[in-house]
């Protein structure tokens, strides 16, 4: 396994590989690593010749007062595990090669609409921050392919986007949510969860299942009436929820009577870990 601290290494490497005619995948991450992420690779692994993941924390898509500081770093545990997956490229630069100009002045990638929506509402400038970085980290890997989870799907669309209008060529594939055998969707933040929390965590997926089974059983469901009663239940089971939400699953938009395919989407709070999760759901 290769591992560079630097842009021009980077591109050197991909260039002699894209010369020998070989593919490359991506994969994107900010370190602490679980099967989620290398579920990611052993996918680009099975598309291409080479495969390269990225850890950088990257400061502009926490807000003032999020977990940046803290959020936790497991780099030497992360290479043996990228190692052992066969990784061929392992990239982690330093504030100063992704934001050559500062972070308070350099230029932001912002993705209009989808990003002020659900986490956006909640999270002001956290998608632009997540734009900015995967537009540079694209720009230079190069890819063939780009892969991520589709537990953050409201930042997958938002990439799928920027990806499209700023005519990247590298096509971005949306990978299956990996869950602990409870449900619970595998997250680097769920090491905030204490023992009691941990326990109480899965109770999300529990939600979101109920009311997928609603919608598929009822015609005309009222959603809104189904988001206020997974509220309830997780404000009862001990979290915060910031909300849930039935949407197109296409777009993230307001449903209509014709649309089948929607996304029931969920951000709560549990403690100190901010939980995310969503489930898809196809009507008759």
């Amino acid at each position: 396994m290769i591992t560079v601290n630097n842009l021009p290494d980077l591109r050197q490497q991909i260039a002699d590989w894209k010369q020998q005619g070989l593919r490359v995948a991506f994969v994107p991450t900010m370190g602490n690593l679980h099967d989620g992420h290398l579920s990611l690779l052993e996918r680009g692994r099975q598309l291409c010749d080479r495969t390269v993941v990225s850890i950088f924390v990257n400061p502009i898509q926490f807000g003032k007062g999020e977990d940046y500081e803290k959020y936790p770093s497991t780099l030497e545990a992360d290479r043996q595990k990228l190692e052992s997956c066969g990784l061929d490229l392992l990239f982690t630069p330093n504030l100063k090669e992704l934001y050559p100009g500062g972070m308070d002045v350099d230029t932001r990638v912002n993705v209009p609409e989808l990003s002020t929506i659900l986490c956006g509402k909640f999270r002001p400038d956290h998608f632009s921050g997540v734009a900015t970085v995967v537009t540079k980290l694209l720009i230079n890997v190069t890819a063939n392919v780009a892969l991520f989870g589709e537990k953050d799907f409201q930042q997958l669309l938002i990439i799928r986007r920027l990806v499209s209008e700023l005519c990247i060529p590298t096509d971005i594939i949306g990978m299956p949510i990996i869950r602990e055998t409870d449900g619970l969707a595998m997250s680097s933040r769920n090491a905030y969860l204490t023992a009691t929390q941990r326990q109480l965590a899965p109770e999300i997926y529990r939600t979101l299942q109920k009311a997928a089974e609603k919608i598929q059983n009822q015609s005309n469901a009222d959603f809104a009436s189904i988001e206020i009663e997974c509220m309830q239940k997780l404000e009862l089971a001990g979290f915060r929820p910031e909300y849930v939400s039935v949407r197109r699953t296409s777009d993230l938009g307001a449903p209509g009577t014709n649309d089948r395919e929607l996304s029931i989407l969920v951000a709560a709070w549990l403690g100190t870990a901010r939980l995310i999760d969503n489930i898809k759901v196809v009507t008759h």
